[in-house]
């Protein structure tokens, strides 16, 4: 019997993350459930401040905001973010967020954010 993966055949692992039990990055944010292409990581009551220097990343983010507010910094705008809104982040763009309530929001990176170090 071959313990091989049949390239046709989907795959129908299921991975269950608890967010009371998610391992913790560098920034503080939560990581939850990581496919092959695409993972989720939750920002939770993020504290207001400033804003931290921009920075581009080698994958794209979608978020939504659960509770609180905070300014996206990308590419000489500047986006309100508020609960119930949702955002993206192209590759490679030039962004930063400052927090101005108290912050929670859930994201998905393509590729998965923590692969090879890019953990923030």
């Amino acid at each position: 019997m071959s313990h091989l993966k049949d390239p046709n055949m989907p795959d129908k692992s299921i991975t269950k993350v608890s967010s009371a039990h998610a391992p913790k990055g560098r920034s503080g944010q939560k990581y939850l459930a990581s496919g092959i292409h695409l993972s989720m990581r939750l920002w939770e009551r993020e504290q207001s401040g400033e804003a931290k220097p921009p920075t581009a990343r080698e994958y794209e983010v979608v978020g939504f905001v659960l509770e609180g507010r905070a300014e996206l910094h990308i590419e000489g705008q500047i986006v309100l973010l508020e609960k119930g809104d949702s955002w993206v982040v192209p590759k490679g763009s030039h962004h930063t967020y400052k927090i101005l309530e108290t912050f929670t929001a859930v994201e998905a990176t393509s590729p998965p954010a923590e692969v090879h170090g890019r953990e923030e």
